[in-house]
C-alpha cells in the first residue's frame, strides 16, 4: 500500500512534522515522488514542537522484500548512529562522534558517509550549534551536562559521498543515484553520561 500524504502538519516555524525520502533521495521530501514499491528503503523523519521545545528523530525502513545490499545499508547506518552515541558524555569533544563513525567505516568497506548534512543542537531552537559532523573534523567544543543535540548520519552505498540539491533547496539526491539511508536520535548530555531521548 503506497504512503500518500493526505495532509500537512507543520510546526510554528513552518517545518514539516513528517518528511520522507526513498532510496537515493537524501535530506527531506515533504511529498513522496512516487508510491512505495516492494524493495524500497524509505526514511521517515519526524519533528515535534511541544511546550516551547523541538524534537527530531528519523529512521530508515525496509519496504517488503529488500535485497541484501539494501538491508546491509540500513544495518550499517544504524551501527553508525549507535557508534556515535557510544562516545557521548560530559567532557568529550564533539568531534569524537565523527571520528568514531569514521573508524567504523574503516572496518566496513563499500560505504561512504555523506558530508553535506550534519547533526545539530536542538531545544527551544530547532537548528543551532553545536554542529555534529559524522566524519573526521576539527569542530571545537566539549559536551557538557545540559547539551542536547542530534546525531544523524546519512550513509551512501559506494565510495561517492557527494549529493546534489534540487532547485527547491530542500530535496537532495546522491550524485550517482546510489542508495542512501539515515538514522537519527536526540542525545542529552547528563552529569553521568548521555540519555537518548528518542529511543
Amino acid at each position: 500500500m503506497p504512503i500518500r500524504p493526505r495532509y500537512s502538519i507543520r510546526t510554528s516555524l513552518d517545518l514539516a512534522v513528517l518528511v520522507s525520502t526513498i532510496s537515493s533521495y537524501m535530506g527531506f521530501q515533504t511529498k513522496l515522488s512516487r508510491p512505495l514499491a516492494d524493495g524500497d528503503i524509505v526514511n521517515i523523519d519526524v519533528t515535534v514542537y511541544l511546550n516551547g521545545y523541538h524534537g527530531d528523530t528519523s529512521q530508515t525502513f525496509l519496504v517488503g522484500e529488500v535485497d541484501e545490499p539494501g538491508c546491509d545499508l540500513v544495518k550499517v547506518t544504524n551501527a553508525a548512529l549507535e557508534t556515535g552515541i557510544s562516545v557521548c558524555g560530559p567532557g568529550r569533544p564533539f568531534r569524537d562522534i565523527g571520528l568514531a563513525i569514521h573508524k567504523l567505516f574503516q572496518e566496513i568497506p563499500g560505504y561512504s558517509v555523506c558530508t553535506s548534512f550534519s547533526g545539530h543542537g536542538i531545544g527551544t531552537v530547532f537548528h543551532r550549534p553545536p554542529w555534529i559532523y559524522h566524519t573526521v573534523n576539527d569542530e571545537p567544543g566539549t559536551m557538557l551536562p545540559g547539551h542536547c543535540f542530534t546525531i544523524e548520519p546519512s550513509i551512501i552505498q559506494g565510495s561517492n559521498p557527494r549529493v546534489w540539491v534540487f532547485p527547491d533547496g530542500w530535496t537532495a539526491s546522491t550524485e550517482n543515484c546510489a542508495r542512501s539511508a539515515q538514522a537519527e536520535h536526540m542525545v542529552l548530555i547528563t552529569e553521568s553520561g548521555a540519555d537518548v531521548l528518542t529511543r
